[in-house]
């Protein structure tokens, strides 16, 4: 173990984070794999190995401080990306059954890559609209915790996310500093979606300090029927009352 390997064992031992040595082999591995794939598509901005340890494996594992995610089996990750933070949490909470959704295929062939060089069992990688994805059956109304990271503005995410959720279940949105203005305008948004908020908490990422809410909404009835709207149609009119 490496300085900032031990760095990262330390600022995760504070939160009751234990990592086995099998667990820090898997980081060091997505770490690698990520910068590979990166210079063939673009994944990630951020490649310095301290750097992607902190603003993405700590950062994704962050959201494990504020919701009790041993009491969740079922995840679903909206928007991945390059993988955060659901395989961060399955990696550090194998218990988990995890399910990515990604619009860009380029990105899913990626993800189903690292999941075999990582050999996570119980990944699922989906490719398609979160709009299309959420009418169907085996998705929508399913999942304990649904996550998304910096994707888009809360009323957005709110209309992507929620009909994935089950009744009773969590949806954990992870955003940056500025978010008043998008919780007052996600209001409209939570009631047309049988959700609330249930509160927001506030961290700042060690070492640089940068600022990280995490919006905590539960889900208090299955989707209506006519959401989600069809593809495209969240992001050009998302629900806001005027």
């Amino acid at each position: 173990m490496d300085a900032i390997q031990q760095q990262f064992v330390q600022l995760l031992q504070q939160h009751n984070i234990q990592l086995t040595s099998d667990q820090l082999e898997q980081f060091e591995l997505y770490y690698k794999t990520l910068v590979e794939w990166n210079e063939k598509m673009n994944l990630t901005a951020i490649t310095e190995r301290e750097q992607v340890y902190m603003k993405h494996f700590y950062d994704s594992l962050s959201l494990s401080f504020y919701f009790p995610i041993g009491e969740a089996s079922l995840l679903a990750d909206i928007g991945s990306g390059a993988g955060f933070p659901s395989v961060p949490l399955k990696i550090a909470f194998p218990h988990l059954q995890v399910t990515i959704i990604d619009s860009l295929n380029k990105r899913i062939s990626f993800l189903r890559e690292l999941v075999s060089q990582l050999g996570l069992n119980g990944v699922e990688c989906v490719h398609g609209r979160a709009e299309d994805i959420s009418r169907m059956p085996a998705y929508r109304d399913h999942f304990d915790l649904v996550t998304a990271r910096a994707v888009a503005r809360l009323t957005v995410l709110n209309e992507f996310c929620l009909p994935f959720v089950k009744k009773g279940g969590t949806f954990v949105a992870m955003k940056g500093s500025e978010i008043e203005e998008e919780l007052k305008e996600a209001s409209f948004s939570l009631s047309e979606l049988k959700a609330r908020l249930v509160q927001v908490d506030r961290m700042s990422l060690p070492i640089e300090d940068s600022v990280r809410h995490f919006v905590r909404i539960e889900k208090l009835a299955n989707t209506p029927g006519k959401y989600p709207r069809k593809a495209g149609t969240p992001l050009k009119n998302p629900l806001i009352k005027f």
